[in-house]
């Protein structure tokens, strides 16, 4: 058994495909099966089945790859660590998250950080959904530490961390009849055509759960965004009304041609970090962490602390 064995039988779990590894890898799909029968006659029990759309783990594989994915992440955070204490540099804290979330959330806490940590670099790679950055996260090849995302149910092999509640609001032009109120019933969006948000979100999802939760029914007003920026920008342009969470930098001189009315019937959103293991994290890691979370409870627009979130490096 060597850990090429142990990668490739926990790439092979993770794709649901050998084939795709092996484009992965760049080698034959050949190569990858002979890692898992090096696997299977070691331990003596099949470790994956073959079916119609690929191959899953066996109840014996699953119990391998679990062990495995979290001996290899700490075992490649560990020859990270030495690898920067060979090159005597500060090392790269990386990051997966969407593309609005270093514009709301991240901004200063991006400033202060460097301001403390000069010799560390940042990487940040997008992704588009809370889904998909957990995959990122659990991926060994994308080398992440930190995810910023949604916080939805758990995942295995991920712990997250509360930051920050959003509040839903109701995105209208300034000159709209509800532009002047201080509050929309849930209620009142029975019926209403909405700019959609991504249908593979877990904003999304947490939106329908509200909506099914108080009875009512909402229609989309003929077009969809891939992020919420984008769906306030058609709520300026008169494409029609958007419920979208209170980000921060939305109020203010911004957008003088929208109003943003609470909806307060609609339970927050919460958002946040994910990391494999936070006891894994580097301290440049654990730092930056800790920085944007401090920063990202204090920048107003409705945005509530979450209890214990302003200190998510800890622990």
């Amino acid at each position: 058994m060597t850990l090429d064995d142990l990668r490739v039988f926990v790439a092979v779990c993770r794709a649901g495909s050998l084939s795709a590894v092996a484009r992965e890898l760049g080698c034959t799909q050949s190569a990858v099966s002979q890692h898992v029968r090096r696997l299977e006659r070691e331990v003596g029990v099949g470790l994956v089945e073959r079916q119609a759309r690929g191959v899953v783990p066996t109840r014996a594989g699953r119990v391998l790859q679990e062990a495995a994915a979290e001996g290899i992440t700490g075992l490649d955070v560990a020859l990270r660590r030495l690898a920067e204490l060979v090159r005597g540099d500060g090392g790269v804290v990386r990051v997966a998250t969407g593309g609005t979330t270093v514009r709301h959330f991240m901004a200063q806490g991006i400033v202060d950080f460097r301001r403390s940590y000069p010799d560390v670099g940042l990487e940040f790679q997008t992704v588009r959904s809370s889904a998909g950055c957990c995959d990122a996260l659990a991926d060994p090849s994308r080398d992440l530490d930190l995810s910023w995302l949604t916080l939805g149910p758990a995942v295995r092999g991920i712990e997250q961390r509360a930051v920050a509640e959003l509040p839903w609001v109701l995105a209208v032009r300034a000159d709209d009849e509800l532009a002047g109120r201080e509050r929309v019933e849930g209620g009142e969006l029975d019926g209403m055509r909405l700019i959609g948000l991504p249908e593979n979100s877990t904003s999304y999802a947490h939106l329908g759960a509200a909506y099914r939760e108080l009875g009512i029914s909402v229609s989309s007003s003929g077009a969809g965004v891939a992020d919420w920026d984008t769906a306030i920008l058609l709520v300026e342009l008169g494409v029609g009304h958007a419920v979208v969470p209170a980000l921060p930098g939305w109020t203010g001189p911004g957008h003088p041609g929208l109003r943003f009315v609470p909806v307060p019937d609609l339970p927050p959103l919460t958002v946040g970090w994910a990391v494999r293991r936070w006891d894994a994290l580097s301290p440049p890691a654990r730092a930056f962490a800790d920085t944007v979370a401090r920063h990202a409870v204090r920048v107003g627009g409705g945005v509530r602390a979450v209890e214990g979130g302003d200190g998510v490096g800890r622990g």
